[in-house]
């Protein structure tokens, strides 16, 4: 019932920043309190993530089935934290529609042998966009976490997406799709991966795309210009993509404040 794609930068949420932080990204937590209410106005019951920063599988798609996922970010006071119950049935049902789909996935559990009762760790890019849509309601709304796998190609994400899309219309529930997402990375020099103009360029395509509800252009994006931007946004946007084919999406907001550009943009069924 919605979709959007979000930042996962901590500067994103407004309790994780200090004082002197507090100026910066504030176009950024506009649209993600935007995407929050456009969340809320959906009615949505459960919610998938896909992130970059879970479990990295080679050459496999990961589907957590955990029975809860919790985490926190790190040096951050007051503490910034969540632990969401998983849709384990969906969960499942996602696992199982992928790989009937003839794509590599795995299922992916921590701790406790029995998935049943084991916690599985939850990284930023589900955390923050959920700090948004859902992790802080009582209770917090159930959710499944989907992790790309980056060996795959372009028409294997957009395959997955479809996958999760086929799973979610067997629920009984109104599901949300989340592409936790942030893009160039190379848009400072002082900054952990340097400077590089295809950051830049990268995240220009990649407004042009959403802006002109042209998403399909993702699989157009090399991969040597998704590495020269060091961006890590491709395959979860191309998984939404799959997912919402033939949605409208609206372009909230973009910025790049520091090292890393980050877009919010929210996804609706088109009008039939």
């Amino acid at each position: 019932m919605f979709a959007a794609i979000a930042p996962h930068g901590g500067i994103a949420v407004e309790e994780a920043c200090s004082p002197d932080e507090r100026e910066v990204a504030a176009v950024t937590r506009a649209g993600m309190q935007e995407l929050g209410r456009r969340f809320e106005a959906a009615k949505p019951e459960v919610v998938i993530v896909a992130t970059p920063h879970n479990v990295h599988i080679s050459n496999a798609l990961g589907v957590v089935v955990a029975s809860r996922v919790a985490g926190k970010l790190d040096g951050v006071t007051p503490t910034v934290e969540l632990d969401v119950a998983t849709d384990t049935e969906l969960a499942w049902r996602v696992l199982a529609s992928i790989g009937g789909a003839g794509l590599p996935a795995a299922g992916v559990s921590f701790g406790s042998n029995d998935p049943a009762t084991a916690v599985a760790p939850m990284d930023w890019g589900v955390l923050i966009p959920l700090w948004f849509m859902g992790g802080r309601r009582d209770p917090p709304l159930p959710i499944v976490v989907v992790t790309p796998a980056r060996e795959l190609s372009a028409s294997d994400h957009v395959k997955a997406g479809a996958a999760i899309a086929r799973a979610a219309a067997e629920s009984p529930h109104r599901i949300a799709f989340i592409a936790s997402a942030d893009h160039g990375h190379a848009h400072r020099a002082s900054g952990p991966y340097g400077y590089h103009a295809a950051a830049a360029e990268y995240d220009a395509l990649v407004c042009d795309l959403v802006r002109s509800q042209r998403l399909a252009g993702l699989v157009d994006i090399t991969r040597d210009l998704v590495e020269r931007a060091k961006a890590d946004s491709w395959w979860q946007m191309l998984m939404l993509h799959g997912a919402a084919s033939r949605w409208r999406g609206d372009l909230i907001s973009y910025e790049a404040p520091t090292y890393f550009g980050m877009l919010t943009a929210a996804y609706s069924p088109a009008a039939s």
